[in-house]
């Protein structure tokens, strides 16, 4: 399984993934699903991936070669606008799944591949997509300023309680941090490390990326702080009146 998160804020953007692709009981592995496409001063496109690990591999591999092919008269590095990467994206996803959906229809297996994208191109506000594994996707806007993709209901109740679009971007990387700790304390399927992204709008370049493994100072306390805080909280709840 997988949990994934992009947050749209005033200030930037914050993009967060989980490493794992496996879990049985002694048969643990793990992949990073986070792909950046940077060209500074003119580009940054995140995309976080969700799904068989086979088919978003091939979706990033499609996309890629075509980026650096000549003579590709559409590609991510000459997208005028992040519509217009989403589609790419989405043309990606459909190819692959003519190519391979009748091989993986023989086994009652489906295409399952999708995408969080997010990012900025110059002269163009921040904008983030979720992208289904059938190609069609949304935008996030005003009353959603955040997309989630794979295991998503455990983390999902401390963006809702925290995030609007003028979080700022510390307090929102602090809140997708516990939104994981919560998924992974009750699902063994999200595992770490985590890749976190937080990126300042208009700046057009990837300065603040950080990779949690397991151990990590920072993340073990804010782990231990968040439990016992929320511990705090609840034994100064009012006692109900029977």
């Amino acid at each position: 399984m997988t949990y994934c998160v992009g947050i749209l804020l005033d200030k930037g953007m914050i993009f967060a993934s989980d490493s794992r692709t496996h879990a049985e009981v002694d048969d643990f592995a793990k992949f990073c699903k986070m792909t950046v496409f940077e060209r500074r001063g003119d580009r940054v496109i995140v995309l976080l991936s969700s799904g068989n690990l086979a088919g978003t591999q091939a979706v990033i591999s499609v996309l890629k070669q075509r980026g650096d092919a000549e003579g590709v008269v559409r590609n991510l590095w000459n997208a005028q606008t992040m519509f217009d990467v989403a589609v790419l994206v989405a043309d990606a996803m459909r190819d692959i799944d003519r190519r391979d959906g009748q091989y993986l229809a023989e086994s009652s297996i489906k295409f399952n591949a999708s995408f969080i994208l997010g990012g900025q191109l110059s002269g163009e506000p921040l904008r983030l997509f979720r992208i289904y594994a059938e190609g069609n996707f949304i935008e996030a806007g005003l009353d959603t300023p955040y997309l989630q993709i794979g295991e998503t209901k455990y983390g999902k109740p401390i963006i809702d309680r925290v995030i609007t679009r003028s979080t700022t971007l510390a307090d929102a990387a602090k809140c997708v941090l516990v939104s994981f700790d919560s998924t992974m304390r009750s699902n063994l399927s999200v595992g770490m490390p985590i890749d976190l992204i937080c990126y300042q709008r208009d700046s057009l370049r990837m300065e603040m990326r950080r990779r949690f493994d397991e151990g990590d100072a920072y993340f073990t306390a804010l782990s231990s702080q968040w439990s016992e805080g929320v511990r705090h909280v609840f034994s100064e709840l009012p006692e109900l009146p029977w």
